[in-house]
């Protein structure tokens, strides 16, 4: 929240003293470069809001609340401490709203989802489906297993692939999320599933930096190529098999 909070105080700040290089009223003016950044800034100012979620109810009170701070900012209709509480709460309301939306899009999905034929679902709440089967061993926690994958939100969109880089990722299952650790247990090498991993299961109420929001669903296609003998892990230890760190941490908690 107070990330959220700054950088939308920063933006503030930032419209107002673009502000005060002024704004030219006739239409020439409009297109002058001063008018012109000073829309930019206002565009950047919009882009925040919406990111966070808020919404402005009267753009008169913000281009006064501008006004006001740059030509007497002791006689504010606010003290900035009130300032301050009113866009944390405004904040902490669209946090809220954005959650609860969130998690009706994500309990909406994994209910269809698990009545479509083959898909099955384990008693954490994971889902999953068999893409093709495998003959080799099955994982188990300790294990460090070698992977191809694809992780994508629910409208397809993919946020990580190992296919793109070219090579399979290395990692231990104890060190990825809850709900991959889970599925490729499941597995034999050399199978393909996908998984439909619940949020609680991913990256749940704080999502994963700018990658993955809060109280996202996120679908894996996991191939498991094989499963690293102690030896071949000891190999790694001493760098001659290296992970890439990136896909460890993307999938990590």
């Amino acid at each position: 929240m107070k990330k959220g909070i700054g950088v939308l105080l920063v933006s503030l700040c930032v419209v107002a003293l673009s502000h005060a290089s002024g704004v030219a009223g006739d239409a020439a003016g409009k297109y002058s470069s001063d008018v012109q950044t000073s829309y930019a800034f206002g565009m950047l100012f919009g882009s925040q809001l919406e990111e966070l979620g808020i919404s402005i109810a009267n753009y008169t009170a913000v281009a006064e609340g501008i006004r006001d701070m740059l030509e007497n900012s002791a006689a504010t209709r606010l003290s900035w401490d009130e300032a301050v509480a009113k866009t944390q709460i405004a904040y902490m309301e669209a946090m809220e709203k954005q959650a609860a939306e969130s998690m009706a899009r994500e309990a909406q999905f994994l209910e269809e989802n698990s009545r479509r034929p083959g898909v099955l679902t384990t008693t954490s709440g994971l889902q999953y489906e068999v893409v093709e089967e495998g003959t080799g061993r099955t994982a188990v926690l300790v294990d460090t297993v070698v992977v191809n994958y694809e992780g994508a939100f629910i409208d397809g969109s993919l946020f990580d692939s190992s296919y793109e880089r070219g090579e399979p990722e290395e990692f231990p299952l104890d060190m990825v999320i809850p709900g991959l650790s889970e599925g490729i247990q499941l597995m034999s090498e050399g199978a393909t599933y996908r998984f439909f991993v619940p949020s609680q299961l991913a990256y749940g109420s704080e999502g994963a930096g700018n990658v993955i929001p809060p109280y996202s669903t996120v679908v894996y296609q996991v191939e498991l190529v094989s499963i690293l003998s102690d030896d071949d892990v000891d190999d790694a230890d001493d760098g001659v098999v290296d992970a890439d760190d990136d896909v460890v941490d993307a999938a990590q908690e």
